[in-house]
């Protein structure tokens, strides 16, 4: 049966209206002033909160199976339908298996099943000497690949050296779907790390870490992966981009016309380095945090189109894994260099992107170009979702961008409430999310309600291979 939400606030991608958004079933069929809806249809009025289309995270860790102690689908899920994520696609890596061949994939869409609160896809894993596995993974169904061109803190992923990348790439490249890589290279942070570590530098240090992850490790591996692209023609996306150095040379491989796009994350448009206290090792990150002025650098950047989305990098982990204390005799807690490097934020994504969004002067609808229209696009599924406007999936946000409120535990839905944003007070809150026109979350004054029957599915794509017998 039609039904529909109006707002005041409707985030089309032709800009803010007063609008309603007709649903029927699963999707949008028109977006229209409220004057013209039939008296019979039933409207429920959001007033002046604003309706977004659904958050797309093109940049999750969920962990399972194998690793369901860190996080899992039943938690994460949960976690993005309060912070406004109708879709998250997940990394191919901390799970066991790891997602670097078709039995992985298997194994991980039957951890998934019936568990999910919102939808999903799965991207494939790009390592070394798995290129025989990737066009497999793309006719199987994933989105795309992941690499990393540094150890990424679990032994079964493993980092891929560039001779390994250039026998992957005309495989990649025949699938037609993007590789995203983790953008650091080796040699600028061992000969940091072996510069501090002579120094007798104190690893308390939040400045000691910072140095220990130099721009230099990013620059070095950008520039070759430009050059990777040039030659090879795949689409390339940097992952979490943190030092604004690198933004020259993105914007000159785009003008070129070379198929890349890269991301920001909110840890890095929101926190800034000068303000991390020493032994904060909840702030830890790879890349990590950098310069006040970086920051800033990388809002401009969004604003130009240098960077083309936002993705959370929700890396969450059991907190003695962050190793805020010693967990044993002997040993100091708040060391960055034995901390596990990752942000856990499904939940505090969308508030935090606002805040900084809001205080910088952009709009919701240049922030839901970067949370929802982009990473669809990454991810292959805008033709269903990303927008609000007519045939897209109803995936639909109530959030109230005038709100603001105090990070405490009793928001954080996933696995392990800590977070470094613990606290602090951030401006906008979700109210409800809509998945596919049917809600699955709403917040008010007597608490978070989800839905008891988990109705999330797997974006499955098919790609540009033609299937052999």
């Amino acid at each position: 049966m039609v039904h529909a939400l109006r707002s005041r606030r409707v985030i089309t991608p032709h800009g803010e209206a007063d609008a309603a958004v007709l649903i029927d079933g699963e999707h949008i069929v028109a977006v229209k002033p409220v004057s013209e809806v039939a008296s019979d249809i039933r409207v429920e009025d959001l007033g002046t909160l604003a309706l977004l289309p659904g958050l797309i995270d093109a940049h999750t860790h969920i962990n399972e199976p194998g690793r369901t102690e860190w996080e899992g689908f039943a938690t994460a899920t949960r976690a993005a339908a309060a912070g406004g994520f109708t879709t998250l696609v997940d990394m191919p890596l901390n799970c066991l298996p790891e997602t670097t061949n078709v039995e992985a994939l298997e194994l991980k869409r039957e951890a998934a099943r019936g568990q999910c609160l919102v939808d999903y896809a799965l991207w494939g894993g790009c390592v070394d000497g798995n290129q025989a596995e990737l066009e497999p993974l793309a006719l199987a169904g994933v989105p795309g690949f992941k690499s990393f061109l540094i150890y990424p803190g679990c032994d079964g992923f493993t980092a891929i050296d560039r001779a390994n990348l250039e026998l992957a790439l005309p495989h990649i490249a025949r699938t037609g779907l993007p590789l995203l890589v983790h953008a650091e290279l080796e040699p600028s942070i061992n000969a940091a790390f072996a510069q501090l570590e002579a120094s007798g530098a104190d690893w308390r240090k939040y400045a000691t870490y910072l140095a220990s992850r130099p721009d230099q490790s990013e620059l070095e591996a950008i520039e070759m992966l430009i050059e990777l692209c040039r030659t090879y023609r795949f689409k390339l996306h940097i992952v979490h981009l943190s030092t604004a150095q690198a933004l020259p040379m993105i914007a000159a491989a785009k003008r070129e016309g070379l198929p890349i796009t890269a991301e920001a994350c909110p840890h890095h448009l929101h926190c800034v380095a000068e303000e991390i206290p020493d032994g904060a090792t909840l702030f830890k990150c790879t890349p990590p945090i950098r310069s006040r002025a970086n920051r800033e650098l990388l809002w401009k950047a969004l604003a130009d189109g240098t960077l083309d989305l936002i993705a959370t990098d929700h890396s969450p982990c059991p907190p003695d894994m962050k190793r805020l204390t010693a967990t044993q005799p002997g040993e100091e807690g708040g060391r960055f260099d034995q901390a596990w490097g990752g942000i856990a934020s499904l939940s505090t994504a969308i508030s935090v992107i606002w805040t900084e969004a809001q205080a910088h002067g952009y709009t919701l609808a240049q922030m839901a170009e970067w949370t929802s229209a982009a990473p669809a696009r990454l991810a292959g599924i805008a033709t269903e979702v990303g927008s609000i406007e007519p045939g897209k999936h109803a995936n639909l946000v109530a959030f109230d961008a005038d709100a603001s409120f105090t990070v405490t535990p009793d928001i954080l839905h996933y696995r392990h409430k800590i977070s470094p944003y613990m606290g602090q007070t951030l401006r906008g809150v979700v109210r409800s999310t809509w998945l596919r026109g049917e809600r699955v979350f709403a917040r008010d004054a007597s608490g978070d309600v989800f839905p008891a029957t988990p109705r999330g599915r797997e974006y499955a794509l098919s790609c540009s291979l033609t299937k052999t017998t």
